[in-house]
């Protein structure tokens, strides 16, 4: 019954994040805002929804290795299995925008502040809210380029009549979505846990992480398909700030999470060693499928060692 309860739950959040990514697509359109920002800000903040959900709802239960295993599989994941695959399937990518000098130290920051404030085992409220602080440093740095530019019109959002009605309408329905899965998530993920004598580090790591990437997952590879790698690779930049900042950042506000640096220090590195390869990807411009390959034989070696 777990299962089932999981995957329907899963099922509710995705959605729910995928209303509130169409909408915000709509709101950043409608104030003529560039396509990298919709993907490193809306969209990011969107398509890390079910992350921060989750994390939150863990923290809440006080299920802190959870919480902090979610955050830390979802940017792995992020850049070896999403970008693996878009590099492999999408053709001809080309970001306009110099990614390295712009944004490559967004990659990092986050994960060398996490690592610095997990040393004593434990994520304070108060470096909680120094992440939230950190995110809002992010879309302050991107809001100096937010210019649409003319080729990265959405013609079909376009030609729909913007109704701010509507659009808080099914905002609204996401947020309860996404936060109604995200409990009933979690919830069943515990019991999926216990039934099977699986940690929740791993339950968190993999399946939880899994499950909430998906909308990156789903959004970089139709956006890269459609020719606008700008909007791909800045929704995983984006996400993955999100992931460190905004997602860790609530669920260390709702209660203190404790961590093992000890015990989980691959999975830590693992995140960081990933997180330089993305750099040295966007340095060389390796938007290619050797660079796919590359990245999901890196997220293979991951999962056989970490479970």
């Amino acid at each position: 019954m777990d299962f089932i309860i999981f995957i329907i739950s899963m099922a509710i959040l995705i959605k729910g994040a995928d209303l509130i990514i169409k909408e915000s697509e709509k709101i950043a359109l409608h104030f003529n805002i560039s396509e990298f920002v919709i993907g490193a800000t809306l969209v990011a903040v969107g398509t890390s929804l079910p992350e921060m959900a989750a994390s939150i709802a863990a923290s809440y239960h006080h299920k802190s290795q959870m919480a902090v295993a979610n955050v830390l599989g979802s940017v792995t994941i992020n850049i070896t299995l999403v970008l693996g695959l878009v590099f492999l399937i999408a053709k001809n990518i080309n970001p306009k925008r110099d990614i390295f000098a712009k944004d490559s130290t967004w990659a990092l920051i986050p994960i060398f502040v996490f690592i610095l404030v997990s040393f004593d085992g434990v994520i304070t409220r108060f470096e909680g809210f120094l992440f939230l602080i950190l995110m809002v440093g992010y879309v302050m740095f991107l809001s100096k380029e937010s210019t649409l530019l003319a080729e990265e019109v959405d013609e079909e959002i376009l030609k729909e009549k913007f109704s701010w009605i509507k659009t808080i309408i099914f905002l609204i329905i996401g947020f309860i979505g996404v936060v109604g899965g995200a409990n009933f998530a979690i919830e069943s993920a515990s019991n999926i846990a216990r039934d099977f004598g699986i940690s929740e580090w791993i339950i968190g790591l993999f399946l939880i992480a899994f499950g909430t990437s998906l909308p990156e997952l789903m959004v970089s590879i139709v956006a890269a398909m459609n020719k606008k790698a700008d909007m791909s690779i800045g929704n995983i930049i984006g996400s993955n700030v999100a992931n460190f900042t905004m997602v860790l950042g609530s669920a260390a506000l709702v209660n203190p999470l404790k961590i093992d640096v000890e015990k989980y220090m691959f999975d830590i590195v693992t995140t960081l060693f990933v997180s330089i390869i993305l750099v040295f990807i966007t340095a060389n411009r390796l938007y290619n499928k050797s660079a796919g390959i590359a990245l999901l034989t890196i997220l293979t070696i991951f999962i056989y060692n970490s479970l």
